[in-house]
């Protein structure tokens, strides 16, 4: 199986919970934020999807401006922005070939290091199940109960 493949299916293991999780979020929740300094639910579920989009753009073409790459959709629908970016960010992942994921990248402006794409997308990993953790704390502050497994297998 391809690096590009392998890495398809561990994204959309972890995104897949996190679109559940934002398909329960009604439009009169989108403003919703668990403490004042908290993001509301609308900044955090864009945040997710747009910042692995831009981590993903960044590991395929090389290029740490695009991960500086400020993001203006009007879709304001969270449900359709998560089906748009999740298949936006597949789709980068598929196109990356094997000796994509060894090209060092320049980070040193941004992360104060050079690191392989493989690398930077295992951030965007750990920045996914971060905030997917407070997204499930936020679904159930609206008052969900019948929330998905932390991750989807199979």
């Amino acid at each position: 199986m391809s690096r590009a493949k392998k890495w398809v299916q561990y994204f959309l293991s972890h995104r897949l919970v996190t679109m559940e999780l934002i398909n329960k979020i009604d439009e009169a929740h989108y403003d919703y934020k668990p403490t004042p300094t908290s993001m509301t639910a609308k900044q955090l579920a864009t945040h997710m999807l747009f910042s692995f989009y831009n981590f993903a753009n960044t590991a395929k073409h090389g290029d740490p401006a695009l991960f500086r790459q400020k993001i203006e959709d009007p879709e304001t629908n969270l449900a359709k922005l998560a089906e748009t970016y999740t298949e936006k960010t597949k789709q980068l992942l598929e196109s990356m070939s094997d000796d994509d994921f060894d090209r060092t990248l320049d980070l040193t402006a941004i992360f104060g290091t050079q690191m392989s794409a493989a690398q930077f997308l295992q951030l965007a990993m750990d920045h996914e199940i971060h905030h997917k953790g407070q997204l499930f704390v936020y679904v159930r502050g609206m008052g969900h109960t019948d929330l998905p497994l932390f991750v989807k297998r199979g």
